[in-house]
């Protein structure tokens, strides 16, 4: 059995970082990382990005060695991604974070609307039904980043967090000072004329929940498998037929029945903002799914059906 030898350079500086000699043939680059690691403890594996060239893209970590396009002696381009932290802390930080400042102000502690109105709940049924609602949506997504996602990288850059936490947190911190404030109009004095809003964002609460089991099932545990949705007999998940990221159309269901149900201006503009990310990464995927699979579903849109 032939052995490999591989060198690792810096990808900016081609300076030298580590030679490995006789290296399986059937060694993963996850192995490769592994061994670059005894010598450089610095950089751990998830801090690692590996690459055939300096400016090409990174190999994944269950690439073997012996299949990739090299000779006997492999020189891979080694980047440091810098500071990682797992995708199940990241979204537990953005996700815990929006649900607790929304309900400070819903129970109106004190210093932020003023002594008077201190621990004063709102005298407006829909100031309830939207925090009912947005709880109910934090809390669901807590959960299933606990017990449904199943993630194909373990790990992202720290510094995204930041990022991220501003967008989630500074968007509830927004609609929830004008939702429950003190002089907050509702749109509507009766719940039968803000019941159809509820019943639209349960109803893609809902769907959104039973795309998620189903791309769960799609990829057994432990696995990186990535295989064609399809529709279940769960009717929410029927709207595959039509889209490749039908958890996203739902998602934006939701929060347009939010918006019209409280009729915040913070609500529109977060759910106008979250649209346009969600269309953004459902064109990626779909893009990413005719791409691997030549028999995809040639009806189907990223988002939105027949439009976009």
């Amino acid at each position: 059995m032939k052995h490999y030898e591989v060198e690792i350079l810096d990808a900016k500086t081609r300076e030298k970082l580590c030679f490995l000699d006789k290296v399986e043939p059937n060694a993963t680059v996850a192995d490769i990382k592994s061994m670059f690691t005894k010598s450089h403890p610095e950089w751990y594996p998830a801090r690692q990005s590996l690459r055939l060239d300096p400016k090409g893209r990174s190999l994944k970590d269950e690439d073997i060695l012996q299949n990739l396009p090299v000779g006997t002696t492999a020189t891979l381009y080694f980047r440091d991604l810098g500071s990682q932290i797992s995708w199940v802390t990241v979204f537990l930080t953005e996700y815990a974070g929006p649900l607790v400042i929304y309900l400070l102000f819903y129970f109106r502690v004190p210093f932020i609307y003023g002594p008077k109105y201190d621990f004063i709940t709102s005298r407006h049924s829909v100031v309830h039904l939207a925090c009912i609602c947005h709880s109910f949506h934090y809390i669901k997504r807590l959960l299933e980043t606990l017990f449904v996602h199943r993630f194909s990288h373990g790990t992202m850059p720290l510094r995204n967090i930041f990022k991220n936490c501003m967008y989630y947190w500074g968007f509830a911190a927004w609609m929830a000072y004008y939702i429950n404030h003190p002089l907050y109009t509702p749109p509507g004095k009766c719940l039968h004329l803000i019941f159809p809003y509820v019943f639209c964002f349960t109803f893609c609460q809902l769907g959104n929940f039973s795309i998620h089991i189903a791309l769960r099932n799609l990829r057994p545990a432990g696995s990186k498998t990535r295989k064609i949705p399809f529709p279940t007999r769960n009717p929410f998940t029927w709207l595959f037929l039509l889209v490749s990221c039908p958890n996203y159309t739902y998602e934006v269901g939701s929060w347009i029945g939010f918006a019209i149900m409280t009729q915040c201006l913070p609500v529109a503009l977060f759910s106008l903002v979250g649209f346009i990310q969600m269309t953004i990464w459902a064109k990626g995927k779909h893009r990413s799914y005719l791409k691997e699979f030549k028999d995809y579903p040639p009806l189907r849109s990223p988002i939105i059906p027949f439009i976009l």
